[in-house]
């Protein structure tokens, strides 16, 4: 037994040795170049590494060039000077960093938006709820992404991802985290719906479907009429006040109220022949006094639902009569920077000809049949 030993311990020092060898090999080795600068022998890759306050901090320059690794060494000693490691913010929990988030961020949005943020941040909390922030990794935003992504369309999807981003944002602006391990995400892409737009037949029978309701339902034939002759959004149409409508230079100012529009610009808009028509109409029945708004109600949501089920129509929505307002506009030949000045687009008509292009092929195919 002590012979084989002895025989064998010779070979079993040299898989000893080679095991060491080999692990060596294995393991990256990393060569000073310059104060802070570490070069990976093996990748070729730069690293920067700092001590602040008794920890080490190691990071990935992401780059094998000598002189962008410095300037990005240069960026790194500055957020590390950003970061607060000693107070207490470093111990800040993600629940409590959202909340301030959410009220610095949401200060200077729409109601409707301030909403969706604090929505997005409950659907965040049973998976943060609880880990300090400095505590995060792109494990954790990879593991949200994984359980609670699969069950979201990509439009819930990016909006939540946005406000996890948010936070941890707002936690390198306070000091608390270096980087935003969130970036790890990507948007999802999200699908264009197919746009439904009622035809003249098919608006005239939601008309007569919203009139044979009860009389609560008048007020939601007016929102309906106001904005399928005006193009205006819901929330512009639904605080445009009587004082906002000038019959005699023939136009009306859409402001959006206390909430005001989209891209927050007030905007003039024609008086169109048929809006004319109807606001004349329908202020000599309601006989304002001052600065009353034009509709009564905020949603004409239950009364759309129902005539639309006893006219056996598509699910017609309030901004479906925004669709029909422009396709009005281009079966008229109204051009697509004339027509997004009219609706509030900014982009001189660029959302206009890609959502509603094909109406002008197919109306000018139709028009082409008449050339006989």
């Amino acid at each position: 037994m002590r012979l084989v030993t002895q025989c064998c311990n010779p070979i079993l020092q040299s898989m000893k040795n080679s095991s060491a060898a080999t692990e060596k090999e294995n393991t990256p080795e990393f060569v000073r170049v310059a104060e802070c600068l570490y070069r990976n022998t093996s990748s070729g890759r730069y690293y920067a590494l700092v001590k602040r306050s008794g920890r080490q901090i190691r990071k990935s320059l992401k780059t094998q060039d000598r002189k962008l690794a410095e300037r990005r060494l240069k960026e790194f000693h500055a957020s590390i000077g950003r970061t607060d490691v000693d107070s207490g913010s470093r111990q800040i929990q993600f629940e409590e960093l959202g909340q301030q988030w959410l009220e610095v961020h949401n200060a200077s949005l729409k109601p409707s938006s301030a909403d969706r943020n604090e929505r997005c941040f409950k659907q965040l909390l049973p998976y943060f709820k609880g880990s300090r922030v400095a505590d995060i990794r792109r494990a954790d935003c990879q593991t949200w992404e994984v359980k609670r992504g699969k069950h979201l369309n990509s439009s819930t999807y990016n909006k939540e991802m946005e406000v996890l981003k948010g936070i941890l944002e707002y936690g390198i602006e306070r000091g608390v985290i270096l980087e935003n391990p969130a970036n790890i995400l990507k948007r999802r892409r999200i699908q264009s719906k197919a746009i439904v737009i009622p035809t003249h037949e098919e608006f005239e029978k939601l008309l007569a479907g919203i009139a044979k309701l009860d009389g609560r339902a008048k007020e939601a034939a007016n929102l309906v009429q106001l904005l399928a002759y005006s193009g205006m959004r819901l929330g512009e149409a639904i605080n445009i006040q009587w004082n906002e409508v000038d019959f005699k230079k023939g136009r009306f100012t859409v402001s959006g109220g206390e909430v005001g529009t989209k891209n927050h610009e007030t905007r003039i808009v024609p008086l169109f022949p048929r809006l004319k028509e109807f606001l004349k109409k329908l202020y000599h029945q309601k006989q304002p006094q001052g600065g009353e708004k034009i509709i009564g109600i905020e949603s004409a949501k239950k009364a759309l639902i129902a005539s639309c089920k006893s006219q056996n129509l598509p699910h017609f929505t309030h901004h479906c009569m925004r669709h029909y307002f422009v396709s009005n506009a281009i079966e008229k030949g109204i051009d697509f920077k004339t027509i997004a000045a009219w609706v509030g687009h900014k982009d001189g008509g660029l959302l206009v000809a890609k959502t509603y292009g094909h109406l002008r092929d197919t109306h000018s195919f139709e028009m082409a049949k008449l050339m006989t």
